[in-house]
C-alpha cells in the first residue's frame, strides 16, 4: 500500500500535459521566452505530479508577480564561467531558478561525462523551485545528482534570537535499474513556512519544536509563529550555514553576511546553488552500480515493517507512485490557485484547459 494523496473536495483535476501547456503560456505572457517558460512550467508540473503542491502549479501566480516586479529577470544574460574542466559557475543574472538550475544540471552532466565528476555553482538566481527536479534530471542520464541551495534567512539558528539562516534544502538522486530512482529532497527546517500559514488559517496548533515567535521563542500557537525551527536543532541550523558556505560564499555571492549587515541591498531577494553530478562509470561498471542500487533498495523493502506501518519505503518511492496516478487521472489544483490562474488567463487572453 502506498500513501497516495487524493484530491480534496473542491479541487479540480487537470491533465498534466494541459496544465504544463497552460502554465507555459501564462509564463510566456509574463515575459519569459518560450523556451524558458516551458522549462519553468515543467518544473512546476513535475512537483505537482509528485504531490509537492507547495512547489507545483501554485507557484505560477507568484512567479508572474516576481517577473512583473522585476525581482526575476525575464530576459537574463546567463553566463557560464569555468576555471577547471570539471567546475563551472553559472551567473544567472536573476533568472528564475528553474531556468538557471536546469541549465546548470545540463552543464554538470556534460562535464561529468568527461571528467567523472563535475560541480556547477549557480550565482544570483531567484527562487530555485523543487530542487529534486534538477537532481532527478541528472539521474535520468544515469548519473548521481546532488544539489544544495542557500537563500534568504527565514529560520532560527540554535542560540540566536530571531531569524538567522535559511531553510536551505538538500537533494540527492541515485539512478536504479528496476526501481524508481532514490530521491532524497529535504529542507533543513522542521516544518515548511507554508505549513505555518496553513495552521494559522485553520487555527490548528503547531507541533512542539517546529516553529518560533519573532524573538526566537518556540511556540505551538500559529498566531505567534513567524518562522520554522531547524531540523534536529543545531544539526539543521549547522547544515544551513554549511550550505551557505558551499554555495553563496563559494561562488562569490554571500547572502548571510549581507542580510545581517546595515546594507539595504543585503535584504534583496536572491538564491544560490551548487549542483554536483557523479558518473558511476568513473568508479567501475555503471550497469553493476545500478544493479547494486536495485539490490540495496529491494533489501530495504524486504525488511519486516514495524507494527502499524503501511510498508517500508525508500526516499522518493511514494512520490513516484503519486506521479504515476496523477499522470493517469489528472493533477488536483486547489480552488484558490485555479481561480488565480484563470484570472491571469483572462488578463492575458488565454483560454484555460478544461478541468474536471
Amino acid at each position: 500500500m502506498t500513501d497516495i494523496p487524493t484530491p480534496k473536495p473542491g479541487k479540480v483535476l487537470v491533465p498534466a500535459e494541459d496544465l504544463r501547456t497552460f502554465a507555459a503560456a501564462l509564463l510566456e505572457k509574463g515575459g519569459l521566452s518560450p523556451e524558458h517558460a516551458a522549462t519553468t512550467a515543467d518544473v512546476f508540473v513535475w512537483a505537482a505530479l509528485r504531490g509537492v503542491d507547495s512547489h507545483g502549479i501554485a507557484r505560477v501566480p507568484a512567479y508572474l508577480e516576481l517577473l512583473a516586479k522585476g525581482v526575476a529577470n525575464a530576459k537574463p544574460q546567463i553566463k557560464v564561467e569555468s576555471g577547471a574542466s570539471a567546475v563551472a559557475v553559472l551567473d544567472a543574472d536573476r533568472a528564475p531558478g528553474p531556468v538557471a538550475l536546469s541549465a546548470a544540471a545540463e552543464e554538470a552532466v556534460t562535464r561529468a561525462r568527461a571528467a567523472g565528476i563535475a560541480a556547477v555553482g549557480v550565482r544570483r538566481t531567484v527562487h530555485t523551485g523543487a530542487i529534486g527536479y534538477y537532481v532527478s534530471k541528472i539521474a535520468e542520464q544515469g548519473l548521481v545528482g546532488i544539489a544544495f541551495v542557500a537563500g534568504m534567512p527565514n529560520m532560527g539558528y540554535t542560540g540566536v534570537k530571531g531569524a538567522a539562516v535559511a531553510t536551505s534544502p538538500l537533494a540527492i538522486a541515485v539512478p536504479a535499474e528496476a526501481h524508481a530512482p532514490l530521491l532524497l529532497d529535504m529542507a533543513t527546517a522542521t516544518i515548511a513556512l507554508g505549513k505555518i500559514r496553513q495552521a494559522k488559517a485553520s487555527g490548528t496548533p503547531l507541533p512542539e519544536g517546529a516553529a518560533a515567535a519573532e524573538d526566537g521563542t518556540p511556540t505551538t500557537d500559529p498566531e505567534k509563529a513567524v518562522m520554522p525551527l531547524p531540523l534536529g536543532g543545531a544539526k539543521g541550523s549547522g547544515m544551513s550555514l554549511a550550505f551557505e558556505l558551499l554555495t553563496s560564499v563559494l561562488v562569490g555571492a554571500p547572502i548571510f553576511a549581507g542580510f545581517h549587515s546595515d546594507d539595504p541591498q543585503g535584504r534583496k531577494h536572491r538564491q544560490n546553488a551548487l549542483l554536483i553530478a557523479i558518473d558511476p562509470a568513473a568508479f567501475g561498471d555503471a550497469d553493476s552500480f545500478t544493479a547494486a542500487v536495485d539490490g540495496t533498495l529491494s533489501t530495504l523493502k524486504g525488511l519486516a515493517p514495524a507494527d502499524g506501518a503501511e510498508g517500508v519505503f525508500y526516499p522518493g518511492e511514494r512520490s513516484a507512485s503519486v506521479a504515476v496516478q496523477r499522470s493517469e487521472k489528472g493533477v488536483p489544483v486547489a480552488p484558490k490557485v485555479w481561480r488565480e490562474l484563470t484570472e491571469s488567463a483572462g488578463r492575458f487572453g488565454i483560454t484555460p484547459p478544461e478541468a474536471q
